[in-house]
């Protein structure tokens, strides 16, 4: 993925970028190893059978990455730093999913050079994740 630098007086309130990806068994096994997060509900189809989504989901934080890799590729791009993320996890997202990942700009301060965005990441034109983030431009 190329990497960008915008600069803070060329973005704008409503200014938004996406990125689309399907999950895969692959993502779901690497993400369990990376974070240590083991939970049967991501891992053991058996288990998962027997839960109130009858079958495994993936990691809510593995989809809401997907905001970090926007920030620090696309929007504002290289050099920005994520100060908070708050998220709200509305469905569950599966093995082979297409998840449609966006960030909106919602407010700027030049002052202190921060910008407040809406993250989302929708599934089957469903909010699967709905978040805001704060992040801090050099």
């Amino acid at each position: 993925m190329k990497t960008v630098k915008i600069s803070i007086d060329d973005i704008f309130i409503g200014m938004e970028v996406s990125s689309k990806r399907v999950i895969t068994e692959s993502d779901i096994n690497d993400f369990a190893k990376l974070s240590g997060d083991t939970n049967p509900i991501h891992l053991d189809e058996n288990y998962a059978k027997n839960s109130r989504y009858r079958k495994k989901i993936a990691h809510g934080l593995l989809s809401a990455s997907f905001f970090s890799a926007l920030f620090g590729t696309k929007l504002p791009g290289t050099g920005c730093v994520y100060t908070s993320q708050s998220l709200k996890f509305k469905r569950p997202i599966y093995v082979g999913d297409e998840v449609n990942t966006y960030i909106k700009v919602k407010s700027i301060d030049k002052k202190t050079n921060k910008i407040i965005f809406i993250t989302q990441c929708i599934v089957n034109s469903k909010i699967a994740i709905d978040g805001e983030a704060e992040i801090l431009i050099p």
